[in-house]
């Protein structure tokens, strides 16, 4: 049904789906960890200057935007010291993915690595441009 070219590029999507759970959650603070990123952005920086931000809504739900112009929705909730992203749209290989998170605070950065091993920086930042 799919050519290998079609399967490289969903291959590719569900990494990009796992990278922004992965590296969104790593900075997520107080009130059982959420309630920094409400109203700001998350913002994750590659090495050649590609970047994603992520923003989390106090109402579960959770938006992306890559540099490249590509953008994608979830629904974002914490389950015991997990945040778990599902309900990811534009659907990919992935409907859902937890990870740890830990607290941090407007300005915080912090290093980290996207699924494949590729660095990151990650930083929250006050408000949300972009959107």
């Amino acid at each position: 049904m799919y050519g290998r070219k079609a399967k490289l590029q969903m291959r590719g999507l569900w990494f990009v789906a796992v990278l922004i759970a992965s590296c969104a959650s790593q900075s997520l603070a107080s009130d059982r960890g959420m309630s920094a990123t409400h109203g700001n952005t998350i913002v994750s920086t590659y090495r050649d200057g590609g970047q994603v931000h992520h923003w989390f809504d106090a109402d579960g739900s959770y938006r992306a935007f890559f540099s490249d112009g590509r953008s994608m929705t979830a629904r974002w909730s914490l389950e015991g010291s997990k945040l778990c992203l599902s309900g990811i749209r534009p659907r990919l290989l992935l409907s859902r993915f937890c990870t740890d998170y830990f607290e941090a605070k407007i300005g915080d950065q912090w290093s980290g690595r996207d699924p494949i091993g590729r660095r990151v920086q990650n930083t929250l930042i006050k408000g949300r441009p972009g959107l």
